[in-house]
């Protein structure tokens, strides 16, 4: 089995030529297995059968082993098998159809309101980089943009007179978005400023010399913000994650906020209802007396 399994990884190495650090991984995965095998008289690659691979996936999950890690294992075998299937050593594939334990999704990170108060009424200063600055972390809260929604925004996508904004989401979708007061206002003081620096196109957000400001740019500037202003870590989607956070948390119209998110299938939006339902575990835990009564008994 060992010299059937080098034989694989050669294949890998010199015909697929995959990475160095893919072909450790597999490599790691497929020695898990092998060593399964060992241990349970298995003795060549044919006599691998689902049920007994199903057990070894569920044994390395009670040990500890993630959903994803377990799913890259399986992809591992698969990659095995047809290589054996191919060279005419086996006729089966005991992965086919087997799929790891579902993992726990990970609930995105977010501000609380008060955080995301802190963060935005702060003093600014009166200059081009604090301007810019303070409308875009008002737009990804007010308006819960994605980072490519605010990079490839332009001039005649904003009315702030209506307080509007149109956005270009995934798969070309376009979707109207309120614009917030505060929002309004910080964009209001940004664009004079925007405009002193000779522009090259009618992008919203500008560098000093005039060019758009990228992906990467922008990232930086929140980040930086997150620092000063909270003392942690901060990106532009955890503002759009507090967005709908709070949005739903106020109005408990989760159709709404998949709509202002712009996600095609509601149960994406409902991760946040998990965030909601810990907010109001809190209070409870916080506020109620049974709820009291009931951790002092633990």
């Amino acid at each position: 089995m060992e010299r059937q399994l080098d034989a694989y990884c050669e294949h890998l190495r010199s015909e697929r030529q995959v990475s160095p650090h893919t072909l450790d991984a597999y490599r790691r995965d497929l020695d898990k297995v092998l060593g399964w095998c060992i241990k349970q008289n298995i003795g060549s690659w044919a006599a691998l059968d689902i049920q007994r691979l199903r057990s070894l996936i569920a044994r390395l999950h009670s040990q500890g082993q993630s959903s994803r890690s377990l799913a890259r294992l399986l992809s591992a075998v698969r990659g095995l098998y047809h290589y054996l299937n191919r060279e005419g050593l086996c006729d089966h594939d005991p992965a086919n159809g087997l799929a790891p334990p579902k993992g726990e999704r990970r609930l995105p990170k977010t501000l609380d309101t008060d955080r995301a108060l802190q963060l935005l009424e702060g003093a600014v200063e009166d200059d081009f980089l604090a301007r810019r600055d303070q409308a875009i972390l008002e737009l990804f809260y007010s308006s819960g943009l994605r980072l490519s929604e605010l990079t490839g925004l332009n001039l005649d996508q904003l009315d702030l007179a209506d307080g509007m904004v149109q956005v270009l989401g995934k798969g070309s979708k376009t979707r109207l978005l309120p614009v917030g007061k505060k929002a309004r206002e910080a964009l209001e003081l940004w664009l004079p400023l925007r405009a002193m620096s000779n522009p090259t196109d009618d992008a919203v957000f500008v560098s000093q010399q005039g060019r758009r400001l990228g992906p990467r740019s922008i990232q930086l500037r929140v980040k930086a913000a997150g620092e000063r202003e909270l003392g942690q870590n901060l990106h532009p989607h955890m503002l759009r994650h507090s967005f709908a956070s709070h949005l739903l948390e106020s109005s408990q119209d989760l159709r709404g906020v998949q709509e202002l998110l712009g996600h095609s299938d509601i149960k994406t939006t409902q991760i946040y209802t998990h965030l909601d339902f810990q907010h109001l575990a809190t209070v409870y835990d916080s506020a109620h007396p049974r709820a009291k009564r009931m951790k002092g008994d633990d």
